[in-house]
């Protein structure tokens, strides 16, 4: 027998509290037999030990220390939008805060986070996948995603958040149409909603997908879907997360601004963010390592083994046929049977996360941010049951042999990358792994005092986090081309105003421009007014390095004397000099 074939042949299908006789119309209930959800709590468990060795590794990737620093000035009474800057909403920030109060301000304690939230993720994926499919497909599927999904990038981002409560909003909403009560209402509606105020771009698609879905499925017979209290539950659960985020910042006098910042991605993201379909994030030197040196074999093992990366992004692209093909299904039998119905509404809720990633950003890494989602179309291709065509049924075995090789040798670096013994660096915010030394952080540290206000510029705020330094200005970070002029000016005044003695500069960041974001204006590249100012102002003292090889710049105020190297420092020099 296939491996993935239905291991659950005795056990009759069930839907709701009844069962269903015809094999075509079953919808299996896994909640229902104990034996599931004990698979369940197991796939939690085993993710969670395995999620567990990524927490302290780190590669100071730029985007982390965003959400970082800004629950950090929440703790020190500030307020979002009011007395910092962020275009995407609040979720994130005083989720982490509200961490941060209860177990310590520490990148551990953040990364922990990131486990459960990963643990959630499988066995979602898991519950949703086994409804129509055959337990091991549904395991499969999930192994993968605790493998290659927040292992891929490892790192506290409001992008994660949101697809955790994108998950539970789905899982929720499935379980409104197979028991059509308001308590599901009220979650899928209050989920929908807290997705949005995690990342306004995903909960408006999950909005739109789920929406549309339960509107096709009315119009073809679910009238269940349609009574007063189901769509009394549904609006209240969509609108009392809303109205409680514009009632809290309404008091603390940050509407205005939150409603601006909310609205500025429209004005400000797209043009610098704008990519191809599946963009790889590659640089030319990648690229050629990867593909255009080594023996053919090894360039052949690689292929494949990126190959998951760009497969994700054709998951949705899948999902907008099978919606297609299931509604065009029902629309014959006039009715939407459990398992049309559970594909049609999966299926929708999939093409509006699509829609929110095009609205963004649409390289490969966008659609990783949603993989355990996207995973749910890559179950039913792995299961293969409903797919029709004899081609398909010919090649199953072959895809499925693919599809577990590919996503193995994808896992694999992801893994060895945080355990193959990386360099222990000691921070303010507790000791970090690195795969190489990291002489920015020794430094910063020793001639930086903490909640000394501290410039990295333009674009690495995890360094103000880890040394326990605070942006002098408003904005963690400056991107040149999506970055505003007058955002630019207001950096450079607050430089002046808060007399900052040190900063550190990256003078090689726009060579990264062209591949992170390549439709930057060059001009924007060429003529950079806070780099003119920080030259002006400041002399530099120290080339330091990062762990990913990064350069750096320590500078002081020109009328400040350079810090001199203490002797444990001197000593440190010497030794990688000796090395």
């Amino acid at each position: 027998m296939n491996i993935l074939e239905q291991t659950d042949a005795i056990t009759p299908p069930i839907t709701g509290r009844r069962d269903v006789t015809t094999r075509d119309q079953s919808l299996f209930v896994p909640e229902m037999q104990r034996s599931e959800l004990a698979i369940a709590l197991l796939i939690f468990t085993v993710t969670a030990l395995y999620l567990y060795l990524f927490r302290r590794y780190t590669e100071m990737d730029p985007d982390e220390g965003i959400v970082l620093q800004g629950a950090h000035r929440i703790l020190n009474g500030q307020v979002l939008y009011r007395d910092f800057f962020s275009f995407f909403t609040p979720g994130s920030y005083y989720l982490l805060a509200l961490v941060f109060r209860i177990f310590g301000d520490s990148l551990l304690a953040a990364r922990s986070v990131l486990v459960f939230f990963g643990a959630v993720y499988s066995a979602i994926t898991y519950l949703l996948a086994r409804r129509v499919g055959s337990r091991n497909a549904a395991l499969f599927v999930a192994v993968i995603v605790t493998l290659t999904t927040l292992p891929y990038r490892f790192l506290v981002l409001h992008n994660w958040d949101s697809t955790f409560w994108a998950c539970l909003a789905v899982y929720c909403a499935v379980r409104l149409l197979e028991s059509p009560r308001w308590g599901w209402a009220l979650a899928a509606g209050s989920l929908t909603s807290i997705t949005f105020l995690f990342e306004q771009s995903k909960g408006a698609g999950m909005a739109l997908g789920l929406g549309a879905g339960f509107v096709a499925l009315a119009l073809l017979g679910k009238r269940g879907l349609w009574r007063g209290q189901t769509l009394l539950a549904l609006a209240s659960g969509s609108l009392w997360p809303v109205f409680l985020c514009l009632a809290y910042f309404g008091t603390q006098h940050a509407l205005s601004p939150m409603l601006a910042d909310w609205f500025w991605p429209l004005h400000h993201y797209s043009l610098a963010n704008r990519v191809p379909y599946g963009y790889p994030n590659w640089s030319d030197l990648a690229r050629h390592q990867m593909f255009g040196s080594g023996p053919w074999g090894v360039r052949l093992v690689t292929a494949v083994a990126v190959s998951p990366c760009f497969m994700i992004t054709l998951l949705p692209l899948f999902a907008i046929g099978w919606l297609g093909y299931w509604l065009w299904q029902s629309w014959r039998r006039r009715a939407a049977d459990a398992k049309s119905a559970y594909y049609i509404l999966t299926s929708a809720a999939i093409c509006g996360l699509l829609l929110s990633v095009i609205v963004v950003r649409t390289d490969n890494i966008h659609f990783v941010y949603l993989q355990p989602l996207f995973c749910l179309a890559l179950a039913w291709l792995v299961d293969g049951r409903d797919v029709p065509g004899r081609i398909f049924k010919s090649l199953h075995p072959l895809f499925n042999a693919y599809v577990a090789i590919a996503f193995l040798l994808l896992a694999m670096p992801l893994l060895l990358r945080s355990t193959n013994l990386p360099t222990r660096i000691e921070t303010r915010r507790g000791a970090i792994t690195a795969p190489k030394d990291d002489t920015v952080i020794p430094y910063v540290q020793a001639h930086v005092t903490p909640g000394e206000a501290f410039l990295v510029y333009p674009y690495l705020p995890l360094y103000n986090y880890l040394t326990d330094t605070v942006s002098p200005s408003r904005f963690e970070y400056f991107q040149p081309g999506m970055s505003t002029p007058e955002q630019a000016r207001e950096i450079i005044s607050q430089l002046a105003a808060r007399h900052v003695r040190a900063v550190l500069l990256e003078p090689g960041f726009g060579n990264k421009i062209s591949t992170s974001w390549p439709n930057t204006p060059i001009g924007t590249i060429a003529n950079d007014p806070i780099v003119d100012s920080i030259l002006h102002d400041y002399r530099s003292c120290r080339i330091l390095t990062s762990t990913n090889d990064l350069i750096f710049l320590f500078m002081m105020r020109k009328d400040l004397p350079c810090p001199t190297a203490s002797t444990t420092e001197q000593k440190k020099e010497e030794k990688t000099e000796s090395r």
